[in-house]
């Protein structure tokens, strides 16, 4: 069962691992596809910031970016039952798909050691980045908190053909780290929910949130789409990273916790039910 914060000091300090620290929560879908909705979401978030007396500064406009977004595992879902996630996002430019994508290899727990356990480390030489992330839920009741850790190994232009229709085993020479996983890796890979479940996503930055003089965070809006139709689902999210200049500011981090109960108390009625985006296409909980 996941456990809850009991006060609002609950949070007394950062584990030293924690690179980045992410607030998500889920929004019913409904109007997210009109401009004047998402520029009401930011006017209500500027609002609920200054009551809060927080510095939030908006962009000059807001662009949205468009990618095709998908979950890749085997047919019996080995990485998801090992804590394991395997995400693909193809940028899209206008009409057209990119050859190349960004794959995100990543162990996500309750359990912190049990994330970080994972050597999320490629071995490649196409540019990539590794994160330690806190992410920061709602659970159960309004004002509830729960908090999962991921560790992150984000590629950049990888070949699209290195994720289709191969086997598990392909990917270890990528991820070495699978090799220390108990995983059948002569099963092949495939589109979670089949093809047809690729996700389109539009995603737009809201603006930015000071809780600190060195504690400033991204807040932004990603929509789910069905290749075409309405809406699946919102996200609404803010994140900031975390290092030797803020690590300690933990007035500023728990700022950051209160800021994210205040945000489900004012969007109670539009909050969707689940935790996170991965869970909804594996249609399981995280």
């Amino acid at each position: 069962m996941a456990k809850k914060d009991k006060t609002p000091d609950s949070l007394i300090k950062l584990d030293k691992r924690i690179t980045n620290r992410e607030f998500k929560l889920l929004l019913k879908p409904r109007g997210l596809d009109r401009h004047h909705r998402i520029t009401e979401l930011q006017t209500e978030i500027h609002n609920l910031c200054t009551e809060s007396g927080l510095l939030f500064t908006s962009p000059e406009t807001m662009n949205s970016g468009m990618r095709n977004i998908y979950f890749v595992d085997t047919s019996d879902d080995s990485l998801r039952r090992n804590k394991l996630i395997l995400r693909v996002r193809e940028s899209r430019k206008q009409a057209w798909t990119d050859d190349w994508c960004e794959v995100t290899f990543k162990c996500r727990s309750e359990d912190i050691d049990r994330a970080w356990e994972l050597n999320p480390i490629p071995k490649t030489d196409i540019p990539f980045r590794i994160r330690f992330k806190e992410e920061i839920l709602k659970d159960g009741p309004i004002g509830s908190i729960r908090r999962l850790y991921s560790h992150n190994s984000i590629v950049d232009q990888v070949p699209i053909e290195r994720v289709r229709t191969r086997k598990l085993a392909a990917l270890v020479p990528l991820f070495p780290g699978l090799a220390e996983v108990n995983l059948p890796f002569d099963q092949k890979l495939r589109v979670v929910g089949s093809a047809k479940n690729k996700v389109l996503e539009a995603c737009v930055t809201l603006g930015n949130i000071a809780f600190s003089e060195k504690v400033h965070a991204h807040c932004e809006i990603a929509i789910w789409f069905h290749t075409i139709g309405d809406p699946m689902i919102g996200e609404l999210a803010f994140a900031y990273r975390v290092h030797k200049n803020n690590r300690k500011d933990i007035k500023a981090h728990q700022l950051a916790d209160e800021f994210f109960k205040k945000l489900q108390q004012f969007f109670a009625k539009d909050i969707a039910q689940g935790t996170t985006k991965t869970a909804m296409i594996y249609g399981s909980k995280e």
